[in-house]
């Protein structure tokens, strides 16, 4: 399927989903979008984007759907609910959800998707809004090997990493993985720079030495100088990793694994909503060491 000329819905056009959708307009791709705050469409829009007022309208006609909302429930919406995509998409219509969301209800979508002969992949990113922007996100894909070679050309506008990793749901199941990773690699480079500074050692001398050795991380390298600027602007929301980490807790409860770090981290992101960080990015966690509030 060529991107150029292809006719295409994205619906959720947040911190992420704008540099998705932009990325895939500039190749070509007649875009019909929705979000439900217009305003954060608007620059789409003014490229040449279409509005539509609901997912059902912004589906009509599109030969894939691309979807990048907050939460489980906000999937479920536009897929399910009233105005929602299974209202207007076509036989033969491929549904994407970018969204990081319930591995279960990914498998739920796909069985739905099918029988109404449509091909859904559950695809979540990992690279927050940096990956967004520079294109370079990681995209894990669940589901049919079909549609994802179909759609692998869009994947590959918005991704640098893009890999089928197993039927419905396994792309979810992947993030969920990535996340924990994510949750131990943040905590510790936030220790490592509180402990640093406590030492009375220059952190940005101190991450000079350690960023690229056998310590260093994506986290590392590019969420502590953001907290050592005082730049706790939502790259990726604390209030949606908390919700992460909740979706991979219930996953592992269910699957009878016990994952301490990833306990610890929910823990530490659920006080983080609680002291009213949680529209802020993940690395506000730092805050939380500073203000002696962990």
């Amino acid at each position: 399927m060529n991107v150029s000329g292809s006719k295409i819905a994205f619906i959720g056009t947040g911190v992420m989903g704008a540099s998705m959708a932009g990325h895939l307009q500039k190749a070509g791709a007649h875009i019909s979008v929705y979000n439900r705050t217009k305003e954060k469409a608007a620059a789409l829009v003014a490229d040449g984007a279409s509005w539509a007022d609901t997912p059902a309208q912004a589906a009509q006609g599109a030969a894939i759907v691309f979807t990048m909302v907050g939460y489980p429930a906000d999937v479920e919406a536009v897929y399910f609910g009233s105005g929602g995509i299974f209202e207007t998409a076509a036989k033969g219509t491929i549904l994407v959800d970018h969204t990081t969301s319930d591995p279960a209800l990914a498998v739920r979508i796909a069985a739905e998707a099918a029988s109404r002969g449509l091909v859904a992949l559950d695809a979540p990113v990992s690279g927050g809004d940096l990956g967004a922007r520079n294109a370079t996100l990681t995209i894990m894909v669940g589901g049919d090997q079909a549609a994802f070679d179909a759609v692998k050309p869009f994947f590959d506008i918005m991704g640098k990493t893009v890999i089928l990793q197993g039927g419905p749901g396994a792309g979810q199941h992947t993030k969920m993985s990535n996340q924990i990773a994510i949750a131990g690699t943040l905590a510790a480079s936030v220790e490592a720079i509180v402990y640093a500074e406590k030492a009375g050692l220059d952190p940005r001398r101190v991450l000079q030495s350690i960023g690229g050795g056998s310590a260093q991380s994506w986290q590392l390298q590019n969420m502590v100088p953001r907290m050592l600027d005082g730049n706790f602007e939502p790259g990726f929301y604390a209030k949606h990793f908390l919700k992460d980490l909740r979706i991979a807790l219930d996953a592992s409860r269910h699957m009878e694994i016990k994952l301490p770090v990833l306990e610890m981290a929910e823990r530490f992101f659920t006080g983080m909503s609680e002291k009213g960080y949680q529209d802020k990015g993940t690395h506000a966690l730092y805050l939380m060491y500073k203000d002696g509030l962990l």
